[in-house]
């Protein structure tokens, strides 16, 4: 995982829903752990674009609802500011499902990715349909 020099706010916590922007059968997600954050004690974990984080399908196809993965988030609806002074928001939160080893879980991703995402994993570069 590389380093990304935007200045990310993060305001997606624990118990967040997510839409799936990939086709691995999934449609609604919900953030139970943050993982790729390392906070201060007590103080509540959140996550921003491309932070990994442990998710929980709530709705989707009958073979993935109920299970656990890890997730890449892709969009936040929250504002945050690139290096150049540009800010950027989209129109809902949502992430990408990931599966051991790196890799996502779908073949092609539904609607627009942040470019920081595809700077920090690659593989979710390659399945992307739109990077912003």
């Amino acid at each position: 995982m590389k380093p990304i020099g935007s200045n990310i706010t993060r305001t997606l916590d624990k118990g967040a829903e997510l839409v799936c922007a990939d086709n691995s059968g999934a449609q609604k997600l919900e953030i139970i752990n943050v993982k790729s954050r390392q906070g201060r004690r007590g103080r509540r974990e959140s996550a921003g674009v491309g932070d990994t984080v442990v998710v929980k399908i709530l709705r989707g196809d009958e073979e993935v609802k109920h299970q656990v993965f890890d997730a890449v988030i892709v969009r936040q609806r929250k504002e945050f500011q690139r290096p150049s002074g540009l800010r950027v928001k989209f129109e809902d939160n949502a992430a990408v499902l990931m599966e051991e080893g790196g890799l996502p879980k779908g073949s092609v991703t539904k609607g627009p990715i942040a470019k920081e995402v595809v700077q920090r994993f690659s593989p979710v570069g390659k399945i992307a349909s739109k990077v912003v």
